[in-house]
């Protein structure tokens, strides 16, 4: 015969023949229940801190003339503000230095000539990178800088990305050609990059007036361009460019 449970009187529990105890049963079931309600709220929280595959990357063009200073100031943003910085010719140059690359001899040509690499390599470049980060990191919010330059990328950029992003605004660096001369010239000297060349600089602008500027007026008709003076200095750009990103 069972002894009586320490937490009943007598006839009760075990002395009625029940064969448990009423008391140790209840705080069995409410340990039980908070366990439960634990893990669901660990789920919950994991869920709304962990971005879905489905949720859509947030993203902001960055765009200006060659040395408007559009890396510079999308490091600082990305430092201060969380936003992961993502340069179209930084990954295309990492591509290009890849052994076996097939892409390599097509992007070194290209870009030798200070002309646009054909839009479907530029854009799968910025879709790779921006599935990797989200996947490593859970980063949905994207500073692309020096994207889209041309309709080309427009097109491809619908086609390979599409709904998968929300295009927040342009940020559009402007600044006078001579200053833009001036600071890729000096930038040379140190950059060991080949289209830092007074001959190649020419020709990027060329390709920017021609090519770029349409794309820029494009966004503008849309109500999506926000422009920024960048003949100033650094610090002057960043003030106005953090108080944009904070709005």
């Amino acid at each position: 015969m069972p002894e009586d449970c320490k937490h009943c009187t007598k006839g009760t529990s075990y002395s009625m023949g029940l064969g448990f105890c009423p008391f140790s049963l209840a705080l069995f079931a409410g340990t039980a229940i908070s366990y439960v309600k634990l893990l669901q709220h660990k789920s919950s929280k994991s869920s709304t801190t962990t971005p879905s595959s489905s949720e859509p990357f947030r993203v902001v063009f960055v765009l200006g003339g060659p040395g408007a200073g559009k890396g510079t100031q999308c490091t600082l943003l990305s430092k201060n503000h969380g936003w992961a910085h993502l340069s179209a010719g930084d990954l295309l140059r990492a591509e290009r230095k890849k052994s076996g690359s097939k892409l390599a001899d097509i992007i070194n040509s290209n870009i030798s000539a200070g002309k646009i690499v054909p839009s479907e390599i530029t854009t799968q470049l910025i879709k790779n990178a921006m599935v990797e980060l989200r996947t490593t990191q859970g980063q949905i919010k994207f500073l692309i800088d020096g994207f889209p330059r041309s309709e080309g990328n427009v097109t491809s950029w619908q086609e390979v990305v599409g709904d998968a992003a929300v295009l927040e605004y342009v940020l559009f660096f402007e600044c006078p050609y001579d200053i833009l001369t001036s600071r890729l010239l000096e930038r040379g000297k140190t950059s060991g990059r080949s289209d830092d060349s007074l001959d190649v600089i020419r020709k990027r602008f060329n390709t920017y007036r021609e090519e770029s500027m349409p794309i820029i007026d494009m966004y503008e008709k849309e109500g999506k361009v926000r422009k920024i003076l960048a003949d100033r200095s650094i610090e002057d750009v960043y003030a106005e460019v953090e108080s944009i990103l904070k709005n």
